[in-house]
């Protein structure tokens, strides 16, 4: 298992790093565990639609906010800065609400141990303080290995976006967000903090020793991952 911080990177790079590494793993390799900030981008899920946009995409464009179509599950849904995504390309444990239960499990126990009382809930899916949801999960399994993951917001910066009614975030009109600094959590906390404590979280969650959480960038993995194995 690696685990693995990526700093700030744009969506499609990741996604394609994530495609390349099931073939790996798929191959019978190493599993990996991504952390990453993105800038601005809202993802379409296999069941979005086009009045999930509030406004037209050249809007979104000029407003520095990148619409990607992607194969997981769900709606639409924002990654930004001040926002933590997980990324797990690893081999299911208890099938598809096994993992799912392992990661937003962890992304409670994370928010727990800064201080956040958060739940999750299956409907509406999601990590949630209250009636303000803090995280976002979503998935996608080829061949019993699974790609895409989960969003927690951080920062009050990763709100901003959602109050600005651009989308319908996971198909729920006028749903509320927060983030952990907005629910308590010490407002220096950073991605990097949170991405260091979620790590050991998801490892201890699976009986795993822990591991350095090493830094990367995604253009030196794609060097290295090889184009010939992507699906």
């Amino acid at each position: 298992m690696r685990v693995l911080w990526l700093g700030r990177a744009h969506y499609q790079p990741v996604l394609l790093l994530q495609q390349r590494l099931r073939a790996q793993v798929l191959a019978g390799g190493e599993e990996t565990i991504l952390f990453v900030e993105h800038p601005s981008v809202i993802t379409l899920g296999h069941r979005a639609t086009a009045a999930d946009l509030l406004v037209p995409k050249d809007v979104l464009q000029a407003a520095g906010i990148e619409t990607v179509r992607v194969q997981r599950g769900g709606q639409a849904t924002y990654h930004g800065p001040g926002q933590l995504v997980v990324y797990p390309v690893v081999r299911l444990r208890g099938g598809v609400v096994g993992h799912v239960d392992w990661l937003t499990e962890s992304a409670v126990a994370t928010a727990a141990r800064l201080g956040v009382p958060a739940e999750y809930r299956p409907d509406p899916v999601g990590v949630w303080v209250g009636d303000r949801k803090l995280g976002a999960v979503g998935v996608h399994v080829e061949h019993q290995v699974a790609i895409h993951g989960l969003s927690l917001n951080v920062t009050a910066a990763s709100t901003e976006v959602f109050r600005q009614r651009l989308f319908v975030p996971c198909g729920a009109r006028g749903a509320q967000v927060t983030s952990l600094v907005e629910e308590g959590a010490s407002r220096a906390l950073t991605t990097h903090d949170v991405a260091m404590l979620f790590a050991a979280v998801l490892l201890s969650q699976r009986e795993l020793a822990p591991l350095p959480l090493h830094s990367c960038s995604v253009e030196s993995l794609l060097d290295v991952v090889p184009t010939a194995v992507a699906r």
